[in-house]
């Protein structure tokens, strides 16, 4: 067992496999939906979600990390005299920090970073996997969290959604409020940027939306000898694969998955986004 822990939240996005592989701990966020709070991940899964979603006369609503959840993650680690790190989604999109923090000060003796990645869905999950495999190469703590925060500089996101409506309702929109009212065909091209959604373009069909990716993801990438990418979905997982193979072809990663959108993330973006993660010489 590693002497330090790493936790995250579960809009990170990582895939099962590997949370299990490197022994990463993941605090639920909280759906909301027709009265019944439900932790993202344990108690509704993507599939089953977004098939709700798409018919569900009422929408769902989300809640940040709880600071039970968090502490439930942190005493049995502090027990066993491991020290933690946790790298947690933008402060600008969640309030799960505000909740770690709290935690946190129930434990005072213990040693816990809490980071802040400025980031979400698997532009967060490649910090916590290249962190995880910092801890496993068995770096020292105060190195692996000098390495944790200098992450964030590495990776960054771009989607597709088919609609701005989810975000907007959800407040988490950023500077594309701007695109409110454009056209239905067109579809926003959106990124992360400091830790908030921001337009990026706007692009007339899906199809070329997602070509327009994957030219900006080129740009990204030129250059860089270990290139990491992930296509995040929801419920649009044949889009998701043709949208990674061409990716493969074209920048030769060193490492490649297909990721869903978890359900705290579909809340907010609707079903039916195509997305890129990539991370660059980490």
């Amino acid at each position: 067992m590693a002497p330090i822990a790493l936790v995250t939240d579960s809009t990170s996005t990582i895939p099962a496999d590997l949370v299990a592989k490197y022994g990463i701990f993941v605090g639920p966020q909280v759906v909301i939906w027709d009265g019944q709070s439900l932790e993202d991940g344990v108690d509704i899964m993507p599939d089953a979600f977004y098939t709700r979603l798409k018919t569900s006369p009422t929408m769902p609503t989300t809640s940040q990390v709880t600071v039970a959840s968090f502490h439930k993650i942190f005493q049995p680690l502090v027990a066993a005299g491991r020290d933690i790190i946790a790298l947690l989604i933008s402060t600008k999109l969640s309030g799960s920090i505000q909740s770690a923090e709290q935690a946190k000060q129930d434990f005072p003796g213990a040693r816990i970073e809490i980071i802040d990645s400025m980031h979400a869905a698997m532009s967060l999950g490649f910090q916590v996997l290249m962190t995880a495999r910092q801890i496993e190469a068995g770096r020292p703590f105060q190195e692996v969290v000098a390495y944790a925060r200098s992450a964030k500089d590495h990776v960054g996101i771009m989607f597709v959604v088919d609609t701005l409506e989810f975000l907007h309702r959800g407040g988490r929109i950023g500077g594309a409020t701007r695109l409110l009212g454009t056209a239905l065909n067109m579809k926003p091209l959106l990124f992360v940027d400091n830790g908030r959604i921001e337009p990026l373009e706007r692009v007339r069909t899906k199809a070329k939306a997602r070509a327009r990716m994957l030219d900006l993801l080129g740009e990204k990438v030129k250059g860089h000898e270990r290139v990491r990418i992930a296509t995040l979905h929801a419920a649009a997982e044949e889009e998701a694969n043709a949208v990674l193979a061409e990716a493969r072809a074209r920048f030769s990663p060193v490492e490649s998955m297909v990721c869903w959108a978890s359900p705290a993330i579909g809340t907010h973006v609707g079903p039916g986004i195509v997305g890129v993660a990539y991370c660059l010489d980490l």
